[in-house]
């Protein structure tokens, strides 16, 4: 089912390579060199979805943060083959590649921070992990990309998951890791990573879920992948002994929701 690299990426990278100027220097060109070895040699990819009223809790700079008044449940924050990024930095995107998208990624795949526009959250994640999902058919280009993510976002119905087993956002109540890997467990599997981070009062709070999946994206990986380290993100696993909080968004106060 799986094609080899898609011609227009060929192309794209041959011409690239024939054009002969690049002034990154040769330590950049050999790291691109390895990328290029690697590319398509995934076999895993992780899915992620991030939780806005958590997210603030993960920046070093928490001034940057925004939560755009529409959003208001669980959004994309990318999906990424392990273990490869960047395998070709001479496919670029435009905004006319996902114009027909635009609503829908502005819903469920905003940025968070007043420094960067959806838009180039969209390219850079496209550029770092998109160009190594694209020599599977279904990923093989901007728009296809983007409209599996929308796909996947639509199936893994966090809210839904998490409302009917009576987990909801909290100033006061925690939540035990366990509990929540029970409810989400029919939805995305045991092959998932709960992932907290620390706020100011040095309490753990749930901000995002990253889930695995195999190379056709069904749930889990058996490939050599899986047993390596997941890729890095901020945050780390929510703790299996203790409680994290889930906490509520606050569109006005977005680092403090609960005051």
């Amino acid at each position: 089912m799986w094609r080899r690299l898609p011609p227009l990426l060929a192309l794209l990278c041959a011409a690239a390579t024939a054009c002969g100027h690049d002034d990154r220097g040769d330590a950049d060109k050999h790291d691109r060199g390895d990328a290029d070895k690697a590319f398509c040699t995934w076999t895993c990819v992780i899915f992620t979805l991030q939780w806005p009223g958590g997210f603030c809790q993960s920046l070093d700079n928490a001034s940057l943060c925004h939560i755009p008044e529409h959003v208001g449940t669980w959004i994309i924050h990318g999906l990424w083959p392990m273990k490869v990024q960047e395998c070709c930095r001479c496919w670029p995107m435009f905004l006319s590649d996902v114009q027909e998208l635009r609503e829908a990624l502005d819903e469920r795949w905003p940025s968070l921070l007043k420094s960067r526009s959806s838009f180039h959250f969209w390219r850079d994640e496209w550029e770092k992990h998109g160009t190594c999902a694209a020599c599977v058919e279904g990923l093989n280009s901007p728009l296809r990309y983007f409209q599996t993510c929308l796909k996947l976002r639509q199936h893994f119905d966090l809210h839904k998951a998490l409302e009917g087993g009576g987990i909801r956002p909290s100033c006061d109540r925690t939540y035990k890791l366990a509990e929540v890997q029970d409810v989400l467990f029919p939805l995305i599997g045991g092959k998932c990573e709960i992932q907290c981070v620390k706020d100011d009062q040095e309490r753990e709070v749930w901000f995002q879920v990253k889930i695995l999946l195999s190379r056709n994206l069904t749930i889990g990986c058996h490939g050599h992948d899986a047993d390596r380290a997941p890729i890095a993100s901020k945050g780390h696993p929510c703790p299996a002994r203790g409680t994290f909080y889930f906490l509520p968004i606050d569109h006005r106060c977005p680092l403090q929701p609960c005051g």
